[in-house]
């Protein structure tokens, strides 16, 4: 698959914020290359409606495991506990196995430290696809290197997203250089080498994709953890993920021969963005056999998760970010969930 031409991806709110801080003056802008397609046509395999959701109800999706890490299924409503910033919330519904669509983006890590491992990605995920999406699910794929590219956008295809995956390759592209602005026009460059846009892919993936999306949504990101380069800092990659209810799964895989004795150093930075959004870190290496198991372990999850909805005691919706925590009666069991939510309006 070629690539196409950049688009700027940007928000006006927020490219007016980035101008007023000046970030412009010494950053590129993120964007996402998306597959070339007439935008006003959609295709049979994208969604052609949009689903609205109560502003005043807050979702969450989460596991409950227990000391050795299985999953306990079967829990009732009267086994929990929701707190919002401290204080008690009535809980307005409860399921013990959310059967509601999984919008799911993947994320593959095409940078040069991926040489070795990158084949394996694709066969183990490709076959991941074909196990986890059901009729009314959707997936996209997006790779991550020099540059950050839609390879495949929402579809139900499996067929189309394996191509999709199958379509990345290895890119080390040179240095930093300008990516189109404003208008079409160059933006100042950062001078920081341009090598694997990590935090630029997660929060695009997160601002331009899910957050577009309503109800059950999970980002599996397979890469060694290391980011060179992005605009953004891994806050802004959390918190675009927080802002869109999106659960994500981090697998490292790498060759460590490729680091040689120093290794790697990503994964602390990884397991603050699983931990703040419900998902998990799972060390894969360049073992095939740890891959699958990753992939099988997330697939369980995804299937056995419990669903709980409430109406917020503080109903301003104010922009504030909101700590939640989920207690159950037994004390031995952990809970697998994100730690809160933004309040703010969503859009119809």
């Amino acid at each position: 698959m070629t690539k196409s031409r950049i688009l700027p991806v940007l928000s006006r709110t927020l490219l007016v914020s980035l101008l007023v801080s000046g970030f412009l003056f010494a950053q590129d802008l993120p964007t996402l290359s998306r597959p070339d397609q007439d935008q006003n046509q959609p295709s049979e395999e994208q969604p052609t409606t949009s689903l609205k959701v109560n502003v005043n109800v807050v979702q969450l999706f989460f596991n409950v495991k227990d000391k050795k890490g299985g999953l306990i299924p079967n829990l009732a409503k009267n086994d929990f506990q929701v707190l919002e910033d401290g204080k008690p919330q009535a809980v307005k519904y409860f399921a013990a196995e959310s059967n509601l669509p999984l919008t799911l983006g993947i994320l593959i890590d095409a940078s040069g430290s991926q040489q070795r491992v990158l084949e394996m990605e694709k066969e183990v995920g490709g076959d991941f696809l074909s196990q986890i999406l059901r009729e009314k699910d959707l997936a996209f794929v997006i790779s991550f290197d020099v540059n950050v590219d839609l390879l495949q956008d929402f579809t139900n295809s499996v067929r189309s997203l394996k191509t999709a995956l199958n379509s990345a390759r290895i890119n080390t592209g040179g240095s930093a250089g300008t990516i189109p602005g404003l208008g079409g026009g160059p933006v100042p460059s950062s001078t920081i080498p341009r090598g694997t846009l990590l935090y630029d892919s997660i929060y695009l993936a997160a601002h331009d994709e899910l957050a577009q999306q309503v109800g059950r949504k999970a980002m599996i990101i397979l890469t060694d953890g290391e980011d060179q380069g992005s605009q953004l800092k891994i806050q802004d990659a959390v918190e675009a993920a927080q802002k869109s209810d999106s659960i994500v799964y981090v697998l490292l895989c790498a060759d460590r021969g490729f680091y040689g004795f120093g290794g790697y150093s990503g994964e602390g930075q990884m397991k603050k963005l699983t931990q703040e959004t419900g998902g998990r870190v799972i060390e894969v290496g360049n073992k095939m056999d740890k891959l699958k198991q990753a992939f099988d372990q997330i697939a369980q999850e995804l299937r056995s998760q419990y669903n709980v909805g409430y109406t917020p005691t503080n109903a301003a919706l104010d922009g504030t970010f909101r700590r939640i925590e989920i207690h159950a009666n037994n004390r031995d069991y952990k809970i697998q969930a994100r730690t809160g939510y933004y309040a703010t309006a969503r859009k119809d």
